[in-house]
């Protein structure tokens, strides 16, 4: 097979994996710059082009598109999708796990536990926003915050509503949630492909951090999910419409709440922390679904 790897990064450490993996199994492997690509759209011959050449004969991709970069990421995806090409991921599933609010709505309503959130426009809605996920403390959340930058615990009532009247002020958008205490600054990510959870590892954050990134400090370990939680990960990447997701979950006294539905995970804690191929796994999930290419929506999951 010929897959292409949509990265803006050949050095990132899951850019080199999944080229590895790919390569390994007896495939073709490129990386290939999004933010270079420029199109053609029509509808006689669709076509992307790189490096003044036509992006031709690829049975597949991976988008590796970063938050930042949503909107012209998802409009190279989509015109692979034009031009016939599986997407490890789908255009239109990356768009809705980027946006978190219209995330967190789509999976409230699938019934899928989430932490109390709530979401305000007017800063004269403030005292309500915060009686809304009962009090302080609570945590507020730039929406186009990533790896736990934009992410702030507010403790008390009054830190809470100068935070987010200082959001507010800058004129972005923000959700606030419940503090889940019992979590104890650690999450669970799940990594889903194919409709399995084929990996899980639980993050630590570091002392005094109630953020388990590991960007930010953290150390992860391999973990045992319950049946709850393996269930609470497929049905979160299913409702969002991902072939490959990482889903962070916490352990609240209330069962497993979904904090995040990640459409391009990073693969070098994961892989570090539990010894499993990955990247290999979804390599093969792809090699399994990609062809032929006529039989592409019929995911075998």
């Amino acid at each position: 097979m010929k897959i292409a790897i949509l990265s803006q990064d050949p050095s990132l450490y899951s850019t080199k994996r999944l080229k590895l993996a790919g390569e390994e199994q007896g495939h073709e492997m490129r990386v290939v710059n999004y933010l270079r690509c420029y199109m053609n759209i029509t509808s006689h011959k669709p076509t992307v082009f790189y490096n003044g050449k036509p992006l031709e004969n690829f049975d597949a991709i991976i988008p590796r598109i970063g938050a930042s970069r949503t909107f012209y990421g998802t409009a190279v995806v989509r015109q692979f999708e034009v031009m016939g090409v599986f997407s490890a991921n789908e255009s239109q599933a990356i768009s809705r796990s980027r946006d978190k609010l219209r995330c967190l709505q789509i999976l409230a309503r699938e019934g899928i536990g989430l932490p109390v959130t709530g979401f305000a426009h007017a800063t004269e809605d403030i005292d309500g926003l915060i009686e809304t996920v009962g009090g302080a403390p609570l945590v507020i959340k730039l929406l186009e915050g990533t790896q736990g930058i934009g992410v702030v615990l507010a403790e008390t009532y009054q830190a809470a509503k100068s935070v987010i009247e200082a959001f507010r002020g800058l004129e972005v958008n923000i959700l606030v949630q419940e503090f889940i205490k019992e979590a104890k600054g650690a999450d669970i990510r799940c990594l889903v492909v194919g409709g399995k959870v084929i990996a899980a590892m639980k993050r630590q954050g570091a002392p005094g951090e109630f953020r388990s990134n590991l960007h930010r400090g953290g150390h992860a370990q391999a973990v045992k999910l319950t049946p709850e939680e393996r269930s609470t990960a497929i049905r979160s990447a299913k409702a969002m419409g991902l072939r490959v997701a990482g889903v962070d979950l916490l352990r609240s006294n209330h069962g497993p709440v979904v904090m995040e539905v990640n459409s391009s995970p990073g693969l070098e804690g994961i892989e570090k922390a539990t010894g499993i191929d990955v990247a290999g796994k979804i390599i093969n999930f792809i090699a399994k679904n990609a062809t032929p290419t006529k039989n592409r929506d019929r995911i075998q999951y």
